[in-house]
């Protein structure tokens, strides 16, 4: 299995990347394949992958999704997402799966013109659930996954107001929607899109595990931040969800697991040339 993380961190200290590291490691273990797995610093160094991949996992990443449109990086980011969307649409029968994470699927909404991006009106941070939409019921990297399931949720911004006409247009679904916060007026963001048979994003983080994250939030400096942004209860309600099974860890062990089943059950009706 042939695997390119395109890492969208900008040298921002994170977890995201060692998770997926960790869950691609751990698949690749459980279904005795060899792995070949190579980074890619999207922000930082404007590198890509080339089309020899089987799967690209595109990550989470700090700042503005709309503040990027225009700049060097960008443009060779969505040069790269066209040549594998070329490369889908073409006689190829071997095609490439993608999986887009928060930023990276931020961007490729606004790209594409599929909702309107903007930041929240305050900070999304925690564990919630979210709601599978009718499509969601029927979409296979939910297998295994209850209505609504658990998610880690770290950002600023936020996809709302999809644009159903482009959506038809393309063959894109919307899986998932935001918790549903009947206090509050405001629009309930899109939370997972499946935008091709081989392409599919999540706006929260699929690859966060419970007990990585456990150990992170227990870090003196990363408590005490925090507490500070966000109080006491959250992180006292974080530290409790993240002991529960059906929460984080079932998700982590769902939802990108069954994405890689999707792609490898594929890859495995050719042989490499």
């Amino acid at each position: 299995m042939k695997v390119a993380i395109l890492d969208m961190y900008d040298g921002v200290e994170n977890e995201g990347m060692r998770c997926i590291r960790e869950l691609l490691q751990d698949f690749a273990q459980a279904q005795d394949i060899p792995l070949r797995l190579n980074e890619f610093d999207v922000r930082g160094e404007g590198r890509v992958p080339d089309l020899s991949y089987d799967i690209y996992i595109s990550s989470g990443g700090p700042g503005s999704p709309v503040d990027s449109a225009g700049s060097e990086w960008e443009r060779k980011y969505f040069h790269w997402l066209q040549s594998i969307t070329d490369w889908n649409a073409g006689p190829n029968a071997r095609k490439k799966y993608i999986f887009l994470i928060c930023h990276s699927f931020q961007l490729v909404c606004r790209q594409l013109e599929l909702g309107t991006v903007c930041r929240r009106r305050s900070p999304a941070f925690g564990i919630f659930p979210v709601h599978e939409t009718p499509q969601g019921h029927e979409e296979p990297v939910f297998n295994g996954l209850e209505d609504p399931f658990f998610i880690l949720d770290s950002r600023n911004w936020q996809v709302i107001q999809p644009n159903e006409e482009k959506l038809a247009a393309m063959g894109a679904r919307v899986l998932a929607i935001e918790k549903e916060r009947p206090h509050v007026p405001l629009e309930r963001a899109t939370m997972a899109i499946r935008f091709s048979p081989y392409m599919v994003g999540t706006q929260f983080h699929p690859e966060a595990d419970a007990e990585g994250m456990r150990k992170h939030l227990k870090v003196p400096a990363k408590r005490q931040r925090i507490v500070a942004d966000h109080g006491r209860e959250k992180y006292d309600s974080m530290l409790a969800l993240l002991n529960e099974p059906d929460k984080i860890l079932r998700t982590h062990d769902t939802l990108l697991p069954n994405f890689l089943l999707e792609a490898l059950a594929h890859q495995r009706q050719y042989q490499y040339t």
